[in-house]
């Protein structure tokens, strides 16, 4: 007996490289961007905003795209680029 062919199925965007869905996007295109800040991201911008001694960088109130393009800015300030 012969093996059966694999059928080609669809893809996993997690494992071809050619899809490109889940690369990172800007924070001003996620559908969830909106919504009010997590706690890491408070934390980690509280902490970035105390070290760069630009405590008018955290509101409590931001949205999570917001806060993550603060933290970006802070953190490329800082020196501390991906």
């Amino acid at each position: 007996m012969s093996k059966p062919e694999a059928k080609a199925g669809p893809t996993n965007p997690k494992t071809d490289p050619k899809d490109v869905s889940n690369q990172i996007k800007d924070p001003d295109q996620w559908t969830t961007g909106g919504e009010p800040m997590t706690g890491a991201q408070a934390s980690y911008l509280k902490t970035l905003s105390e070290e760069a001694k630009e405590p008018k960088a955290f509101e409590p109130d931001l949205d999570k795209a917001e806060a993550s393009k603060r933290i970006d800015a802070l953190r490329k300030e800082a020196g501390r680029d991906r």
